[in-house]
């Protein structure tokens, strides 16, 4: 257990999201609707 742990993650430095990812991430977040009534949290997607 300790070696996997010890061992150095290889870096990826090439990290570029698709283009239809980041679409998809900015519709959602618009399309969410979040409604705090009293101490609750309500989530809603309006789609």
């Amino acid at each position: 257990m300790e070696k996997i742990y010890s061992d150095a993650s290889p870096k990826n430095d090439n990290l570029n999201p698709k283009d239809e990812t980041i679409r998809f991430l900015l519709n959602y977040s618009k399309a969410l609707s979040v409604i705090n009534y009293n101490k609750l949290k309500f989530e809603a997607l309006l789609n």
